[in-house]
């Protein structure tokens, strides 16, 4: 099938368990739950999503024919971002390239055929999504963020993610879902502070759950 992309770039992962982790993102366009226009952000499901994942106008990004073409292009986006490192001829040992697949919604467009391809070219993959749809096979890492007022489909995984807070979807909804780690994030926003403190104090109340903060604002990086 065909792949809409918005933007394809090399940085480190900045949240969750594998935060600090090098990366090639790949960012689909599309949601189902909002269609990322402003105007229609109040009738949205998701009403805080930041991220901008409409058109193909990103860097890398575009109109992508197979599979096979699009792992040609994330192929190349991470020779070029881990060579470029001064001691990437020193490594102690050799380090598997890794994909994260995000969006918007990436299962809107993430297969089972990518999957395959992206796994034949030597990368470890993770999606993050809202856990509406399936996750394909051929996914190593599956970070789930579920929304309030969204059917949560995906209910197992190694990551759940949550913003927080959001009426309707309270953490203790979530509490006995088949995942390895447990993550409240701030939401972000004006509130970001009040918000910080609240995660807080519920993961020192909680202790499945551990707070995960947006790291890559905080460096100033993508």
């Amino acid at each position: 099938m065909p792949y809409s992309v918005k933007e394809i770039f090399y940085t480190l992962q900045g949240e969750g368990a594998q935060s600090g982790r090098a990366a090639v993102f790949c960012r689909f366009t599309g949601c189902n739950l909002w269609t990322g226009l402003e105007p229609d952000r109040g009738r949205a499901i998701c009403r805080f999503c930041d991220t901008d994942f409409v058109g193909t106008d990103g860097t890398d990004g575009g109109y992508f024919p197979s599979a096979a073409d699009l792992v040609d292009v994330l192929s190349r986006i991470w020779r070029e971002g881990a060579g470029s490192a001064p001691d990437a001829s020193h490594r102690p040992r050799r380090v598997r390239p890794y994909i994260v697949f995000t969006g918007g919604e990436p299962l809107l467009q993430l297969d089972a055929e990518l999957a395959r391809v992206a796994g034949l070219a030597g990368f470890e993959l993770a999606v993050e999504t809202n856990g509406t749809r399936r996750v394909p096979t051929g996914i190593d890492w599956i970070c789930v963020s579920p929304k309030a007022g969204a059917e949560l489909v995906q209910t197992s995984g190694h990551e759940l993610k949550l913003v927080y807070p959001q009426p309707g979807a309270e953490p203790e909804r979530y509490a006995d879902l088949d995942f390895d780690h447990f993550f409240l994030q701030p939401m972000a926003g004006p509130d970001l502070a009040r918000y910080q403190e609240s995660t807080l104090r519920y993961c020192l109340h909680n202790p499945q759950w551990r707070i995960s903060l947006q790291n890559h604002k905080l460096l100033g990086i993508r």
